[in-house]
Parts: C-alpha cells; structure tokens; sequence
C-alpha cells in the first residue's frame, strides 16, 4: 500500500470538516468534480429533494476529493446564490445599490474564476434559476449576474480557487422577501440587453394576419408604451400594489397571494420575480404593451394591438399603407368556413414543474422512500403513488367546510420501461402491512366490479395500468351507458359526500346504497396512446376535467433497487394511524361516516376566495366564446384547488390539520397548470371535422422540428398526403398566419420549405 501523502490527507480532512459543519447546518452537501463543476455522485438529483446522512457524508468524504457542492433551494432550507460572472465586473456596481446592513449579513466568496458568490437562505420558498444581467459580446449574449434557485447547485470553499471573503456557510443569514427583490432587483438594473417583450411592444397589425415592427408610424403598442394605465391593468388582474421604494421601485404581489413582493416596476418597466404568476414568467420584464399582451391575450400580439388600436390606441390602421406583399395577403384572407382551422392559441405550459411535486410531510416520506428504492427512480411517478396514497388514506375521514373530498383521479403519462410498477408496489405493500389490502384494486374489469368492491369496503384505491382502454370507452359509449366505467368514475367522483346508488342485483328488490363512497383512481397510460384517443366528447364529458394528467417524461438513471416490502416506520405509522382515526362517533361510522371539517385560516381563506374569481372570470369568457371545453375545464379549477389544498394540508399535519395560505399556493398552481395544459392539448389533438385534424397533424410535425421549419420535400415525404391535399392545408395555414414559406439553405442551393410562425 503507497503511504499517505500528508499534504493530501490534510486537504481531505478539511474536506470532511466543512461537509459535516454544512450539514449540521441543514444544507445538502456533496463531493463534487472539480473540473466538470458537478457532484462526483450517480443518482444525486435525489439529494435536491431531501438531505444526506451524517454516515453519507462520512463515507463520501472520507476518500479522495478534490471539491466540495450544495445544492440550492427547498432542500437547503430555501437557499439561494447570486453568481456574478466574469471576473465579478458588476459586482462593485451591485454592491453599491445595497444596504449596508444588508450587505453586511451575506455570506461571500471569490470564486475559481475570479468571480463572486453571494449566499443567503429566503424566508419563503424561492424559484429556479434566473438570468439576471447579461451583455452582448463578440455578437453574442453573455450572463455576467445569474442565480442558483430550486435544484440548482454551486461549488464553494474548501474547494480549491475559492475564498471566503464574508461570512460563513454554517450560519447563513435568513433574509426577508423584501430582502430578496431588493437583491434581484439591483441586478436585474444592471442589465445590458433589452428584452424581447420590450421589442414585441413595437409590434402592430396589419390586416388579420401580418405581424409588422413599427417604422415612425404611431402604433397601438408605442402609444400603449407611453400612456397606457398599467395599475389598472395589474389591479384587474389580481395583481395587489405595495409600496414604492425611494429608488422608485413600486411592489407588486401576485394574485393568489395577500402579502411579499411578486414584482416590481419602475420606469413603466414590470419586472417578475415570482415563478407563480402565470401567465407572466418569472425573471422576465414586461414593457405596457408585453404586459398587456401576456394578461389579456395569452401573448397574442396581433390581437392586443388590434384591440388597442380599436380603443383608441395609435395611428388608425387605415392610415398606414401596407406593403404589396401585406396587401396581398389581406386579399387572401381565410374565409370563416376555414377560419376554425386554426392552430391553438393557448400557450403549452410544458409538463409539471418539479417543485410542485413537493408536499411536505406523508407524501413527501413516501416519495423518497421510493425514489431510494425504485430500481429507475422518476420524481413524477413517485409522486402520482404518494399522493395517491394519501388521498386514500384520508378518505371518508376529512372535508372541507364546503364538503369536498380528498377524493382524486391521477393519470401519468409514462412510456414503458419507465418504472411505473415500483409506486404501485410501494403502496400495496403500505396497505397490506396495515390490514387493508381488500381496498387495493388493480384493475377494472367492469362498471359492475367498481360497484361491487365499494359496497365491500366504502373506500378503494385502483391502480390501473391499462387506462388506455378506459379512454377509448368514453369515445365509444355514445349512449352513456349507465354502467359503463367512465360513466360509474364520473358519478362516483361526485358522489363522494353523497349517497351513491349501486344497479339492482338478480334477486334484489332495490338498489344498495354506498354512503359517501369514495375511490381514488392511480392509472397509467402511454402518451401516444392518450394522446391518440383525446376527443371533443372525452374534453366536455367532465371526466377529463377531474383527471390529474403528469407526463412524467423519460425514465430516470438506473440505480441498485431496494423492496418495497421494507418500509419504514414513519411511513407504517402515519398510515396505521389513519386507518385506526375514525372520527364522529357511534356504532355505524364504517357504514355513515361522519368526517372531520379541516378549516382554513383566514389568509387561506382568501386566497381560495381569489382563484374562485379568478377561474370564474375565465368560464365566463368561455361561455361567452361558446368554448364548451374551455368552459368544462375552468368549472372544475376552484373546486379542483380546494381538494388538493386539502390533501397537502392533511399530508402535512394528519392528527391536527389547518389548510394554510401554502397549501392554497401550492394548489393553485397546480390545478391552474393541469387547466392551462387541458386546454392547449385541446386544441393540439382535437379536431372539428377532418380537414382541420389534417392541418392539426401538419404543425404537429413542424412543432416537432427542432427549428420549427422542414423543407417541403421532406414535410410531404412525412404526411403522406397527396401533392393536392398537402396544398391545401399548407395554404389555409399561410392565410391563418400559422406557417409561411421560407428558403432554407442546403449544401448546394437553397431549398423551399415552410416554418411555423
């Protein structure tokens, strides 16, 4: 064996000290890789959701490393860092807008590069990553001033190259929201690059379906710019005012929430900082008209300059010449008959952030055992089998004032080989140890089954792998066949604090009766499979609308897996508890339950009270629009929210449970994105007649392509269509404004093709 080189072994006792001080002080620390700037471990993005053992660490550092990470957000106890890059050019500049008091309390350090990192933990919850300042250099832009928000990570002392120059890692300031936009916010002004919304305020329109930049003409957007009354416009979009910091700063909290800084503006300039105030992006600036645009008309500029200029904004659109090639097309218009056509003009809001998927307490416990064990850990399923679980537990045990239910139907999105089965085992194995695994069902094989195992137990959890045929049904019960199995999940979704009456039995006189049954559905489909059966009946039928849709994406690194049988004894008591917590009184309470009303506080309260004005706002758009599935998905969002804020409240408090304002937060996110989602895989897959799905599966394609463009040869080699009909969808999107022709450059000469505006 070589003998210890001293001098390394001191390097790595330091090592192991300042990993064991971090963790003392609840921060989630990892051996990282020096040169490559990322933790020297395979499967560490479990660490961003929870922290490591004391023995972890002990092992870890206790052989050769050559730095040292922490990982930034929730699991760091809101942690976050400010990243000032090259050779910290602005850090002077941003120093000097601080408060020294403030400034005084930071943690500081030089980095490798020459660089600064400014740490500290927030108050409340903080968002991903930001781009705060940038230039341009070279013709290229570059981020000298950037954060490490949620599941982020930086390396830092002992590490080599890096220096503490204030404060330390094991006694972290906590700072204040207001604190934290003060941070930002002097940043954020020492950016060199305007923003694309800044641009997008100059665009205007000219006819219905070209997009012009203003040339000295006034457009709706300019004079918007210049005198549009932005506090109206935040106000009657929820936004609260705050108050104005002497540097002129005015702030701005988010609707859903009645306290804290979301925004701020200043110089007519609206700058986000919140990563819950959807529609509006967090770390963007809005100028009048972006902002405008984003609330009123889901970013569509066309149709916000429009309706300016029909307000009174700007120059009359009679008064400015178009060009030839505008005139043109305004002569080509689509007429209405094709004008249904078009591609949707609801924003894709991607799949479900990861840090919705965090719910503290039961649901967290069961989240991280499984993604510890599950032999391909994926956070979207882990979390469709923990919550699933919890609102099964808590069945027929709680409500809300208003009597809703925890009752839930998941639906994740999961290709195979994904690792769906290891949640479903975790649960089944919960129950079984537990007493309960009548109320485990793994399948359905008929309306009359679901029917049959709820007069048995009152309470069930399914969990379908096959809920592919269960869509399918729904398109082809054209009857609504009272025994169908979309039919029964329907009513049974409603029937939850009700009397629910089963079919009458061979030999039976009358119909049995199952007080306040209730089901939790957890099933999995294909995306494609899904995606192929999504229909305008299965859209406005409501069974859709109660449906919690995750795709869950591709499946995670594998790992050496555990059992699902060795659960651990805070998760076996907080579910035995459950299954022994029978509340009300009297000798019938497995037959008549009488559940506990968890309440909600006062803060809670009123949030819940905003998103119902909020989502009744959108269903009487949609009503009036006779958006039939549009106005089926925003008559289930409140009472949606309300039912997940109650699961997060009982998940993270079971014996004494109180909905709080971050239970509605959370909640309120979430069914907003589940909506927001519904609607734009509306009108991505759902056709109205056969002419609008062909032109549905063209933009598909273009979608699909990395540059949103293909050469026509090789977009009709992928149709299949004939040369015909290839050219007459191609024409209706260029007269909708969808797609335009363009030349797209080859080896030898440029070729024709088509991109997607």
């Amino acid at each position: 064996m070589p003998p210890i080189n001293p001098t390394e072994w001191r390097f790595n006792t330091q090592f192991l000290e300042a990993a064991i001080n971090c963790h003392a002080a609840g921060l989630s620390v990892l051996p990282a890789r020096r040169d490559q700037k990322r933790p020297a471990l395979s499967g560490w993005k479990s660490f961003q959701r929870k922290l490591p053992t004391r023995n972890q660490i002990q092992n870890w550092f206790s052989s050769d490393v050559d730095a040292l990470c922490i990982i930034t957000g929730t699991v760091s106890g809101n942690l976050e860092l400010i990243d000032f890059d090259f050779s910290a050019e602005l850090f002077d500049a941003w120093s000097d807008q601080i408060p020294l008091e403030l400034r005084q309390r930071l943690f500081i350090e030089r980095s490798q590069s020459g660089g600064r990192h400014v740490v500290y933990r927030c108050e409340h919850p903080i968002c991903g990553n930001l781009k705060l300042a940038q230039d341009r250099r070279d013709g290229k832009i570059v981020t000298l001033i950037e954060t490490r928000g949620e599941g982020g990570l930086f390396l830092c002392h002992p590490t080599v190259g890096y220096e503490i120059e204030q404060g330390s890692l094991n006694s972290l300031p906590v700072i204040t929201a207001d604190d934290r936009d003060q941070l930002l916010a002097a940043a954020w002004q020492l950016n060199r690059i305007e923003d694309e919304s800044k641009l997008a305020s100059n665009i205007e329109s000219v006819g219905d379906h070209v997009l012009r930049i203003s040339d000295g003409d006034l457009r709706p957007g300019d004079d918007y710019n210049q005198r549009g009354d932005i506090t109206q416009l935040l106000k009657s979009n929820g936004w609260i005012a705050g108050a104005t910091l002497s540097d002129g700063n005015q702030h701005w909290t988010r609707p859903g929430k009645s306290s804290g800084t979301s925004a701020t503006l200043k110089d007519r300039v609206f700058y986000v900082f919140s990563s819950n105030a959807a529609p509006l992006q967090n770390g963007k600036s809005y100028s009048p008209f972006g902002l405008y645009a984003a609330l009123q008309h889901s970013d569509d500029f066309e149709t916000a300059a429009r309706t300016l200029a029909e307000t009174g904004f700007g120059s009359p659109i009679a008064d400015i010449p178009p060009t030839p090639f505008e005139t043109n097309l305004i002569k080509t218009q689509p007429s209405k008959a094709t004008a249904s056509t078009s591609s949707p003009t609801s924003a894709d809001p991607g799949r479900l952030p990861e840090h919705m998927f965090r719910v503290p307490g039961f649901i967290e416990r069961v989240m991280d055992f499984t993604l510890a064990n599950a032999p391909y850990p994926n956070i979207g399923l882990a979390f469709c089998g923990a919550i699933a679980l919890q609102s099964f537990l808590a069945g027929r045990k709680v409500c809300t004032s208003g009597d809703l239910r925890t009752n839930l139907y998941l639906l994740a999105l999961a290709s195979s080989g994904t690792g769906k089965e290891f949640p479903r085992k975790v649960n089944s194995q919960v129950l079984h140890q537990i007493g309960m695994s009548a109320s485990v069902g793994d399948k359905f094989a008929s309306g009359e089954g679901i029917q049959d195992a709820l007069i048995r137990t009152g309470c069930m959890l399914f969990q379908n792998d096959e809920m592919d045929g269960v869509l399918r049904q729904i398109n082809l019960d054209r009857d609504n066949s009272r025994e169908s199995i979309p039919n029964i999940l329907l009513t049974l979704y409603t029937s939850a604090s009700d009397v629910y009456p089963t079919r009458v039995k061979a030999g039976q006189k009358e119909a049995l009766h199952v007080d306040q049954p209730h089901l939790t559905l957890f099933g999995t489909a294909t995306p494609q499979h899904f995606y192929e059966s999504l229909s305008r009946r299965m859209l406005t039928n409501g069974f859709f609308a109660r449906l919690n849709i995750i795709d869950v994406g591709r499946r995670g690194p594998g790992q050496k897996s555990g059992s699902a049988r060795q659960l651990p004894d805070s998760i076996l008591e907080t579910a035995k508890w459950w299954a022994e917590f029978e509340p009300g009184s009297g000798n019938f309470l497995n037959f008549h339950p009488a559940p506990r009303v968890v309440p909600f506080d006062d803060d809670a309260e009123a949030a819940i009270d905003d998103l119902r004005l909020r989502t009744e706002t959108e269903y009487n758009v949609a009503d009036a629009d006779q958006d039939e599935v549009a106005r089926t998905a925003w008559s289930r969002t409140c009472e949606h929210a309300t039912k997940l804020a109650l699961i997060y409240a009982v998940s993270e408090k079971h014996e004494q449970p109180v909905i709080r304002l971050p239970a509605v937060e959370w909640a309120t996110e979430f069914a907003m994105h589940q909506t927001r989602r519904q609607l734009f895989l509306a009108g991505v897959h759902v056709a109205d007649n056969p002419f609008h799905a062909d032109c549905l599966k063209l933009i598909k394609k273009l979608r699909e392509s990395p540059v949103h463009q293909m050469q026509r040869r090789e977009l009709m080699r992928a149709m299949h269509w004939k040369a015909k009909d290839f050219d007459a969808v191609v024409q209706t999107l260029q007269q909708q404004g969808d797609l335009m022709a363009v030349e797209i450059a080859t080896a030898t000469r440029p070729a024709q093709g088509y991109q997607l505006i």
